[in-house]
């Protein structure tokens, strides 16, 4: 599946959902779903800055594809990522870098956010671009 469709996916599941509770508790789920990161790279240098809880991300070319793991110590911080990595996890990195995000604001993600988990979203995204552009570098 591409990106797009996967974030489709993601805003019609989200859209089932009458209110922000049931959407946080799935969000929760989601967490618990999240592809773990090794022990072995939950690293200083592994961690996202911006972000008030710790969230770890480690990224691996597969082939052509971009491969991620993370974990976090915070459960809606856990869900974030995990709906990140099931967006733009076993992509090429082009198109990760060439992703659009706007689904976040279509599931209202951002908005119900307290400002520093809001940054902290911002702060993944940017973190998995960076990876998309470190790995597309090395493909060129």
């Amino acid at each position: 599946m591409s990106i797009k469709e996967i974030q489709e996916e993601i805003v019609d599941e989200f859209s089932m959902f009458e209110d922000w509770m049931q959407r946080y508790e799935y969000m929760i789920e989601l967490g618990k779903s999240l592809p773990m990161i090794k022990e072995e790279f939950k690293t200083e240098d592994n961690i996202i800055k911006g972000c008030q809880s710790k969230v770890w991300v480690h990224a691996e070319l597969e082939g052509d594809k971009l491969v991620f793991t993370a974990d976090s110590d915070a459960i809606i911080t856990k869900g974030i990522i995990a709906i990140l990595i099931r967006a733009f996890s076993n992509q090429k990195p082009k198109d990760i870098i060439d992703a659009d995000t706007s689904f976040i604001d279509e599931i209202g993600l951002k908005e119900h956010l307290s400002p520093t988990r809001a940054n902290g979203l911002v702060s993944m995204i940017k973190q998995l671009k960076l990876y998309a552009v470190a790995y597309q570098t090395q493909l060129n």
